[in-house]
């Protein structure tokens, strides 16, 4: 068993709105459940009566109540959740709130502060919804965001779902060729966008970005700019058919609006995969299905209510930035970042906790393990009283990562680590209050989720590794990927391994004795040197542990008729690598691993390619080192390190000189 690192009193416990939502189903239908294995377990058996109860705890307001709960089960993919209903994301969202609270706070990296309270933030988005009505746009229609995470693109994207418009975004680190890339494919007729950004205490211009990504989709035909860190005037001026926020704001009679009432599959977000051959796809993903699944796992998986604040460290590139969003829609207020966190010094996200009484912070394991590479200790720097729980996702955390956000953060804490995907904008596996947080493990499968490990021949398998598969429809997967009439695209992503069974792509290891989830990294990405399968993730927890390197990617080449494994390196700053740490490396693999973990070859590199997420690319590497195409690099962060791994191709190929091998091959 791995070590318990905490478990909830039972006084929280007790308060936690998980134990609300079972005491309900003990009211209503006398259901009593020992544990959250039990409860998750009667949720995938009777799916149904869970979603239909989970629907009338959060009081989902519609004007015309659905007529069962989803048509057909069997039908995956197919199956069309809550019909009949008739109702709007972004009503759900702005409940009666008290009007002169917080519901925005905002904190730029130019320690700019800005508060929306619920009354300001309604009005906003009545206005917006209105001017994009006054545009000509109808229900159905799409608009884009390029834009950092600021409270005009959460208004935006409210105001959209309002109307019953279908909204799209990337943030303005991404360029205008890549945004084409992920936009252009659902052909926006309005642009929201922005002046300027800062970063690392630079400011970056966006309007001729923005400019350019407007002349690239003809469908744009008004370009919306807010002012942030540059000229917006000058944006305006230089960009065709722009307006200003305020102008457009203008537009927007409030005393006009009303609640665009859809049907419960009706189109609300198009979020884009980031992966790096061809365009990005678009998976389309409904106002009933996101409204419940996301309240699902911010109310009862990380217990949050009115008394919450919120921040996540994301972009509006990435699903995270959506589900934050859904915490509205428990009355917790959102404090949105904008920046580099740790600028201009490591401590700077942690004292904007402490100011702004932060109870939920989420994080990337990446960011996890740069603070532990810097011996960073949160709580020296900042009084974290009422920070009570932590959400991580982005990437595997190795155990040393849980040990240091109970060693160095807080000792009470519920530590949710999450995991899922772009694909259903939600989490497979998730944190929950009723269960204890065990080191290197997910506390479980979400609610309603069926959720298994398989094998090669398609069985259940526990405590062994498999592939992440789901085995019921939830409300949150795709209704459809935009321009994919047939569903050929979306069927060959998740069913063409498991006929009737969703393949999510991941490897897992599902604990039988606590219930608990470790993850292994992507299952296309698993490494199989003489057929024993590895996760990468495995390999990086334990090169993690040598002091001298920074970080690690590693793949598989096909060489000599099998596979070896290539660890490439990026090492500390005045560190290099050399035979010694060579050895340290393979020593701490065959110790805390295995001999079969040992990569055939370490190489230094300057750079670790990673997606606008901050998540390892580990396929681009793999395409370049097996002499495959790799296309959409804009796609990456720093699409330039790619460079680097095919200049080192003639040392992975028995070419060049065997000096050279000798030298750089270790």
């Amino acid at each position: 068993m791995r070590e318990e690192l905490w478990r909830a009193s039972a006084e929280r416990r007790e308060k936690s709105q998980m134990m609300a939502f079972m005491k309900q189903l003990k009211a209503r239908h006398g259901l009593e459940f020992e544990d959250y294995r039990e409860l998750h377990d009667w949720s995938i058996k009777e799916p149904e009566l869970f979603w239909d109860e989970l629907w009338k705890f959060f009081e989902i307001k519609t004007s015309k109540p659905y007529d069962k709960v989803v048509d057909d089960l069997h039908k995956f993919p197919g199956a069309e959740w809550f019909p009949g209903a008739m109702l709007n994301y972004t009503e759900n969202m702005l409940r009666e709130r008290k009007g002169d609270e917080p519901a925005l706070i905002f904190r730029g990296e130019d320690s700019e502060r800005r508060v929306i309270s619920w009354s300001e933030l309604r009005s906003q988005v009545f206005r917006i919804a209105e001017a994009l009505r006054a545009e000509g746009l109808k229900a159905g229609d799409t608009v884009a965001a390029y834009m950092p995470n600021l409270p005009e693109t959460v208004i935006a994207m409210l105001a959209a779902a309002a109307a019953g418009i279908v909204w799209c975004s990337c943030a303005t680190d991404i360029g205008p060729q890549a945004a084409t890339d992920r936009l252009g494919q659902v052909e926006p007729k309005v642009l929201f966008t922005t002046d300027a950004y800062y970063y690392k205490g630079k400011t970056f211009d966006v309007s001729a970005k923005a400019a350019q990504l407007a002349q690239n989709m003809p469908s744009v035909k008004r370009v919306v700019y807010t002012h942030y860190a540059g000229d917006v005037d000058a944006a305006v001026a230089a960009t065709p058919h722009a307006l200003s926020w305020e102008a457009f704001l203008e537009r927007g009679d409030e005393s006009h609006f009303r609640y665009e009432q859809v049907p419960a599959s009706h189109p609300l977000v198009v979020m884009f995969s980031s992966g790096t051959t061809g365009k990005p796809k678009c998976m389309v993903q409904s106002h009933a299905g996101l409204l419940i699944n996301q309240l699902k796992e911010v109310v009862l998986h990380h217990d949050i209510s009115e008394k919450d604040r919120m921040l996540y460290i994301t972009t509006c590139s990435w699903m995270m930035w959506n589900w934050m969003l859904s915490a509205l829609g428990a009355g917790c207020s959102l404090v949105l970042y904008d920046g580099n966190p740790s600028w201009p010094e490591t401590a700077a996200i942690w004292k904007i906790l402490e100011e702004e009484a932060v109870t939920c912070f989420g994080l990337s394991a990446s960011y996890i393990h740069a603070l532990m590479a810097e011996d960073f200790v949160p709580k020296d720097h900042a009084d974290l009283k009422a920070l009570r729980c932590i959400s991580q996702t982005g990437s595997a955390l190795s155990d040393a990562g849980f040990h240091f956000v109970y060693d160095k953060i807080k000792k009470d804490l519920h530590f949710s680590s999450i995991a899922g995907g772009t694909d259903i904008n939600g989490c497979f596996n998730i944190g929950n209050p009723l269960n204890p947080v065990y080191s290197n493990e997910l506390q479980g499968p979400g609610l309603g989720e069926a959720v298994f490990a398989y094998n090669d021949k398609g069985e259940r398998v526990y405590d062994e590794q498999g592939e992440l598969v789901c085995e019921l429809p939830i409300p949150a997967m795709p209704l459809y990927f935009w321009n994919d009439p047939e569903g050929k695209r979306y069927h060959a992503a998740y069913f063409e391994v498991y006929p009737g069974v969703w393949r999510h792509g991941d490897y897992i290891e599902m604990h039988s004795d606590t219930g608990g989830v470790t993850y292994y990294g992507r299952s296309d990405s698993v490494l199989k040197p003489s057929g024993v399968r590895i996760g990468t993730s495995e390999i990086y927890a334990q090169v993690q542990k040598v002091d001298a390197v920074l970080d690690s990617l590693a793949i598989g080449q096909q060489y000599h008729d099998d596979q070896r494994v290539l660890l490439f390196v990026q090492m500390k700053e005045g560190r290099s690598l050399s035979p010694e740490i060579a050895k340290e490396i393979r020593t701490t693999l065959r110790k805390n691993a295995s001999p079969r973990h040992v990569p055939a070859v370490i190489l230094e590199v300057s750079d670790i390619p990673r997606t606008l997420n901050g998540k390892i690319v580990e396929s681009a590497v793999t395409n370049i080192v097996n002499h495959r195409k790799v296309t959409n690099r804009d796609a990456l962060q720093n699409p330039q390190s790619l460079d680097e791994y095919e200049t080192l191709l003639p040392l992975l190929e028995d070419k060049g000189s065997e000096a050279e091998r000798q030298a750089k091959l270790l």
